[in-house]
């Protein structure tokens, strides 16, 4: 479990040094006339990433959940990959990534690196993520209540993203 603990510590450390820079990201995009747009449904999406590191131990912890090699390890595999494809497209927007929806009009559309192969591929690095982090340690219910709310959460921000980029060439 002490392993399992340093895991969503080393996940809680990396988005909060993603909030660095997005924060960072936003003031570079606001100063060359970014627009914010869907904004409204950011705090949800905050209250629920912090409830779903939240409750992978609070599910391991008060409900004695074991590790379980078969699932575990795999998992953890997933969870790696999932951070890799993250950081591929935070390296890959550059100063334009943001968990925010921050557009800068008359800025050309990046279409490179994963993005050439998706149009959401972060959206696919944090489904990966939200299901395969809390079952490294069998938090099943964990991952079946952040995947159903994350879905509904993602049709919105889907479509805010969509139609914020449609304007982009």
């Amino acid at each position: 479990m002490t392993w399992y603990a340093l895991l969503i510590a080393v996940i809680v450390i990396e988005r909060l040094a993603e909030l660095v820079v997005s924060k960072s990201h936003s003031s570079w995009s606001h100063e060359r006339g970014g627009i914010e747009v869907g904004g409204g449904h950011y705090p949800v999406m905050v209250a629920l990433h912090t409830a779903l590191l939240v409750g992978c131990l609070a599910e391991v912890i008060a409900l004695h959940r074991p590790f379980i090699p078969s699932l575990g390890w795999p998992m953890l595999a997933v969870v790696v990959s999932a951070q890799t494809l993250r950081w591929w497209c935070i390296t890959t927007l550059g100063r334009h990534w943001n968990t925010r929806v921050i557009v800068i009009p008359g800025a050309r559309r990046i279409t490179g690196g994963p993005y050439r192969l998706l149009p959401h591929p972060n959206y696919v690095a944090v489904v990966a993520e939200g299901i395969a982090l809390p079952l490294v340690y069998s938090a099943w219910i964990t991952a079946a209540v952040f995947t159903v709310l994350n879905a509904v959460l993602l049709k919105t921000r889907i479509k805010v993203e969509n139609d914020a980029l449609a304007g982009l060439t």
